[in-house]
């Protein structure tokens, strides 16, 4: 291995302990106790080489929310895949998705809260997060029904999703309904087509 590639290597492991550091302190004590000193501390680098990988913490949260997006695609993607049928599928998907939005509710902020300086829904969003919604639509599109953009359903599907989850994070609807919730939007929403 050469110099160089030595050094990128390093590098590459710094930058992953800087969001994994972050995404941790987030989790544990919310994004307001993530500052560039506190991170500094933890890793053990100077400041100065924390800012040599990210301009400031706008672009720690773009990065967890980048790996949280990835991290989501693959709970909805095995979810789905789990599930015999195209009305199975959705609800398994809505269930891991709002499984993840609470078992992380940090990484969930990055993606959808807070400014980490992401393009969404734009030509230049980044892979991750259009692999993110590529992941919902996949189960989605099946159930759009005749005559219904699969985007549109799979935005407005989405969109429902996220308000479930962000009320009742916000203790704003009961938990123990979660289940009834979902089918309800499932049986409202997603057309089986006829075998």
């Amino acid at each position: 291995m050469s110099v160089h590639e030595r050094k990128q290597r390093e590098r590459a492991e710094r930058e992953r302990l800087i969001v994994a550091t972050a995404r941790e302190l987030a989790e544990r004590q919310g994004w307001e106790a993530v500052t560039t000193r506190r991170l500094a501390e933890r890793i053990e680098y100077s400041q100065p080489v924390l800012y040599s990988h990210f301009r400031g913490k706008r672009e720690i949260i773009g990065a967890v929310a980048l790996e949280g997006a990835a991290e989501m695609a693959a709970a909805v993607r095995a979810a789905a895949a789990a599930a015999p049928g195209p009305r199975e599928r959705v609800a398994a998907l809505a269930r891991a998705y709002l499984d993840f939005a609470t078992r992380h509710p940090a990484v969930y902020d990055a993606l959808f809260h807070l400014d980490g300086g992401l393009a969404y829904a734009r030509e230049d969003t980044p892979a991750p997060l259009k692999d993110a919604f590529a992941a919902l639509r996949e189960s989605l599109a099946e159930v759009a029904g005749d005559g219904t953009d699969p985007g549109l359903f799979t935005e407005t599907f989405w969109a429902a999703l996220h308000g479930l989850a962000t009320l009742t994070r916000a203790g704003r609807l009961p938990p123990e309904l979660a289940d009834r919730r979902i089918a309800l939007l499932v049986d409202r929403l997603a057309v089986v087509p006829a075998p």
